[in-house]
C-alpha cells in the first residue's frame, strides 16, 4: 500500500458493503408486483432518505457567511435536497400501478359484440421528416386492422413530394399557410378543417411522422372510451433504433433507452391516480373533449403535458395503456438528444407558470399538481449532477469540501443510502435501470438544461419551438464538441485529483477521512465523464435504416436455382438471408410472398442491398411493424453493458 488510512474507514466501507449486499438479496427474492413486498421496500429506502436530508440540514450546515466555501456548500446543498426530494415523492408515487390490458381485453370484445366501432381519423403530424421515415407512419396506419377509421398526414412544410406520395398510397393531405404554434398548431389546423366534414369521427390519434403503429393499435384502444370519463388514452413510445447513448457504447441490446422507466414504471404509477401524461405521439383523444377546450392548446412548448392537464382540469381522466402498439425513430445524435431534452424541460417549466396552470389558479386537485411538481423536480435536479462532477476537483483544488460533516458518518449513511437507492430503483424498475450508466444518461443533458433553468429564470417564454431533427446523414464519426469539451475536463480534472494524490511527492502517509472520500468521488466523477465523453463521440450509422431482426421463410433464386431461405433481418433498403448451405451463397433474387420476385445485390458484407417498388415497401413496413420488433433492449444487463463499454472504450476509432 502507497499510504494508510485512518480510523475506521475499512469498517465503514464493510458496512457499506453488507449493506448493499442484504438489499440486493432482498431485491432478488422479493417481487415488486406484491404490494406488501413493495411497501416494506419502498419505507425502508423512504425513511433511509429521509433520515439523511435530516441529518445534512440539521448537522452539517453552518450560517452562511458571504464567502465562496459557504456559498458553494449551500448551493450544493440546495440541489441536493431538491434531488432527494425528488427521489422521496418518486418512491411515494410508485407505491402503486396499474395494468389496463384486462380492461382493453373487455373493451374490445364489448366493441366486436356490439358491432359498434368508434370513427377515428389519424393526424401524422410532419414538419421535415424525410420521405422514408414517414412513410412508415404512413404505410402501417393505412394497414391497421379497424373497420372505421381514415388517416390523413398534416405536412407542416407544404411539400409536394409528400401530397404525391400521399396520393400514391392512398392517405389524405393536408397541409397550411404559416407554422403558427409549431405541432399545436398542426394539429389544431386539422382539427378545424376535420370538424367541418359531413361526418367528423368520434375519436382522433396523433401520431408523429416517426411512428409506426402495428395492426391492432385502435382495437386495443377504441374500446376503452366507452367510459365517458376517458378523455384520452395514451400508449408507451418504443424505438426501432438505439438512441446516441446506445449506440455509441455498443449497449442497445444490453441497456434500455433513457425514456423507459417513466413510459414502464412511472406512468403506470400514473395512471393509477388518473394522472397519466400525454407524450405527443401515439394516443388517442376524444374530439368532443378536444373542441370544448377551444382546439390543442399551444400555450406551452409542451403541447402534450398541456393537453393533459387541461383535460384535467375539466375533470376528464387520460389513461395510461401500456402495452407496445407502436415504434418509432429515437433522437439519433446527440445534438437532437439534447434539444428534446432542453424543450421538453422549458415547457414543463411553461406549463407552470401559466395563469391557470397546475402552479396557481387552475382548477386542480392537490394530487394532479403533486404530480405536476414531481416532473418539475424532474428538471430541477438536473444542476446537482454538476455539482456531483464538480465537487471532489474543487475539494482538491482549492480545499473547499462540499459538506462540512463528519466524513465517516457521511461514508457510513449517506453512500448506504445511495446503495439502497440504486438496488430499490432497479428492483421497482424491473431491471431498467443499472449503476452508472443510468447517472451517465443524465449527466448527458445536466450543463444544457441546467443552462435552459438559467434561461428560463430571465425568460421563460418567447423560445420557437424547435423541431427534432431525424433521418439525416451520418455515414462519419461526430464528436459533439461542447459536450465533450465539458465531459473531457471533468475527466482530466478528476484523473489529476487521483494521480496527485496517489503519486504526489507531498502525499501523506495516511490520508484523512475526507480525503479517501474525495479520492473515491473522484474516481466516480472521472468514470461518469468519461463515459460521457465517450458517448459525445458519436459513431456513423451506416444506411438510413437500420436492419429489423426477422423470420420470414421463402424462396430465392441463385444463378437460376431456387433453394428456401429465411429472411432473417431487413429493412427498406437491405436484407439478410440465412439458409442451412454448409457454402456461401450469392442469390440474385428473393420472393416477397404474395408479390413476386425483388432483385439483391450483394454488398460484400454479408447482406443485401434493395431497392423495392412501393407495393413491395409497403409488404416491408407492414412485415416489420404490423407487431412491434424486439431487438432493442428493454431491460438492463450490467455485465454485458460493462463488457460492451471496455470494447468501445479501447476501440481505436474512440477518438
Amino acid at each position: 500500500m502507497l499510504f494508510g488510512i485512518e480510523n475506521n474507514v475499512p469498517e465503514v466501507l464493510l458496512f457499506n458493503i453488507g449493506v448493499a449486499l442484504g438489499f440486493l438479496a432482498f431485491s432478488k427474492l422479493s417481487d415488486p408486483a406484491n404490494i406488501v413486498e413493495r411497501f416494506l421496500f419502498s419505507a425502508v429506502v423512504f425513511i433511509s432518505l429521509a433520515l439523511y436530508l435530516v441529518w445534512r440540514a440539521v448537522d452539517t450546515l453552518s450560517p452562511i457567511e458571504p464567502t465562496f466555501e459557504s456559498i458553494w456548500q449551500y448551493i450544493y446543498f440546495t440541489f441536493e435536497t431538491i434531488s432527494v426530494v425528488y427521489a422521496l415523492a418518486s418512491i411515494v408515487i410508485l407505491l402503486r400501478k396499474t395494468d389496463r390490458s384486462v380492461e382493453a381485453d373487455s373493451a374490445r370484445e364489448a366493441m366486436v359484440k356490439d358491432n359498434r366501432f368508434p370513427s377515428v381519423t389519424v393526424f401524422i403530424c410532419t414538419y421535415n421528416e424525410p420521405l422514408h421515415i414517414l412513410e412508415k407512419s404512413m404505410f402501417c396506419a393505412k394497414a391497421m386492422d379497424y373497420p372505421n377509421f381514415n388517416v390523413i398526414v398534416c405536412d407542416d412544410t407544404r411539400r409536394q413530394e409528400v401530397r404525391a406520395h400521399c396520393q400514391a398510397v392512398g392517405v389524405e393531405y393536408l397541409t397550411r399557410p404559416d407554422n403558427k404554434h409549431a405541432k399545436a398548431g398542426n394539429l389544431d389546423n386539422a382539427l378545424r378543417a376535420t370538424n367541418a366534414s359531413n361526418s367528423p369521427s368520434d375519436l382522433i390519434m396523433v401520431l408523429d411522422a416517426d411512428f409506426a403503429p402495428q395492426e391492432d393499435f385502435l382495437m386495443r384502444v377504441a374500446g376503452m372510451f366507452r367510459d365517458p370519463k376517458i378523455g384520452l388514452v395514451q400508449t408507451p413510445q418504443f424505438y426501432f433504433n438505439s438512441d446516441p447513448m446506445q449506440h455509441n457504447l455498443g449497449i442497445s441490446r444490453s441497456f434500455v433507452d433513457d425514456q423507459r422507466v417513466f413510459f414502464d414504471t412511472f406512468q403506470p404509477a400514473k395512471d393509477a391516480v388518473d394522472c397519466a401524461f400525454c407524450v405527443g405521439t401515439s394516443f388517442v383523444v376524444r374530439r368532443q373533449y378536444v373542441n370544448e377546450l377551444g382546439g390543442f392548446p399551444h400555450d406551452a412548448l409542451s403541447e402534450d403535458m398541456l393537453l393533459t392537464y387541461r383535460l384535467l382540469e375539466k375533470g376528464y381522466v387520460t389513461r395510461w395503456l401500456n402495452e407496445k402498439l407502436s415504434v418509432g425513430l429515437s433522437a439519433e445524435g446527440i445534438p437532437e438528444y439534447i434539444t428534446q431534452r432542453t424543450r421538453w424541460c422549458l415547457g414543463t417549466i411553461q406549463i407552470g407558470l401559466l395563469k391557470t396552470g397546475p402552479l396557481w389558479k387552475g382548477r386542480f386537485s392537490l394530487r394532479q399538481r403533486l404530480h405536476y411538481l414531481h416532473g418539475l423536480l424532474n428538471w430541477l435536479s438536473k444542476p446537482f449532477i454538476l455539482c456531483l462532477l464538480l465537487a471532489p476537483s474543487i475539494y482538491w483544488f482549492f480545499d473547499i469540501p462540499a459538506l462540512q460533516a463528519d466524513e465517516l458518518i457521511f461514508m457510513k449513511y449517506g453512500i448506504s443510502s445511495l446503495f439502497i437507492f440504486w438496488i430499490y430503483s432497479a428492483w421497482i424498475s424491473e431491471g431498467r435501470t443499472l449503476p452508472i450508466f443510468t447517472e451517465v444518461t443524465h449527466a448527458l443533458t445536466a450543463l444544457p438544461v441546467t443552462v435552459t433553468l438559467i434561461q428560463a429564470a430571465r425568460a421563460p417564454f418567447g423560445k420557437p419551438f424547435k423541431v427534432t431533427e431525424k433521418g439525416g446523414d451520418r455515414s462519419r464519426i461526430r464528436v459533439h464538441r461542447p459536450t465533450a469539451i465539458f465531459f473531457g475536463a471533468i475527466s482530466i480534472l478528476s484523473a489529476t485529483s487521483i494521480l496527485s494524490v496517489v503519486f504526489g511527492a507531498d502525499t501523506p502517509t495516511e490520508l484523512s477521512p475526507a480525503d479517501i472520500l474525495n479520492l473515491i468521488w473522484s474516481a466516480v466523477a472521472m468514470v461518469i465523464s468519461f463515459i460521457s465523453l465517450i458517448v459525445c463521440v458519436e459513431l456513423p450509422r451506416f444506411g438510413q435504416e437500420e436492419l429489423i431482426t426477422t423470420s420470414v421463410t421463402t424462396t430465392a433464386r441463385c444463378d437460376g436455382d431456387t433453394m428456401p431461405v429465411c429472411i432473417s433481418a431487413l429493412s427498406t433498403e437491405k436484407m439478410e438471408l440465412s439458409t442451412t448451405m454448409s457454402v456461401p451463397v450469392v442469390f440474385d433474387e428473393v420472393l416477397l410472398p404474395g408479390l413476386g420476385w425483388l432483385r439483391l445485390m450483394a454488398t460484400g458484407s454479408g447482406d443485401y442491398a434493395i431497392n423495392p417498388d412501393i407495393e413491395q415497401k409497403r409488404w416491408i413496413l407492414r412485415t416489420l411493424f404490423r407487431k412491434s420488433p424486439g431487438h432493442i433492449a428493454h431491460m438492463g444487463k450490467l455485465t454485458t453493458s460493462i463488457q460492451s463499454l471496455l470494447r468501445r472504450a479501447f476501440a481505436r476509432q474512440s477518438f
